[in-house]
């Protein structure tokens, strides 16, 4: 993420949330994770390669996801990650803080009488 007025950084713990539900779906390369978070955020969130990769490696430790080689579709050795069961029970556990804290700032938010 850099100096772009376009994009956002990403609150604290939000981006092991948007990494597994990417890994949700498919098993992906590291490029893959993050041009699906760009672009599922309208290209307001970008990821960039020295926090990304960190925090693939933090996930790895923790058990959530595992990593293996493969061959990307332009033919080039590449690293896929996908989720594993303990990876998808944590996805359910931070999806389900993630909305609670959510629609609780958006109460706080909400002024009477007054359109943010």
């Amino acid at each position: 993420m850099g100096t772009d007025p376009t994009r956002d950084d990403l609150p604290g713990g939000v981006l092991h949330l948007l990494i597994l539900r990417a890994l949700s779906r498919e098993r992906l390369h590291g490029y893959g994770i993050a041009e699906y978070i760009e672009s599922r955020s309208g290209d307001v969130l970008s990821i960039g390669e020295g926090t990304l990769y960190p925090t693939l490696q933090r996930l790895q430790v923790k058990g959530w996801i595992k990593a293996e080689w493969g061959v990307s579709e332009n033919n080039r050795k590449a690293r896929y990650y996908r989720l594993t069961p303990d990876g998808r029970k944590q996805l359910h556990s931070e999806l389900t803080r993630y909305r609670r804290v959510f629609f609780a700032i958006s109460r706080v938010l909400e002024l009477e009488g007054v359109t943010l």
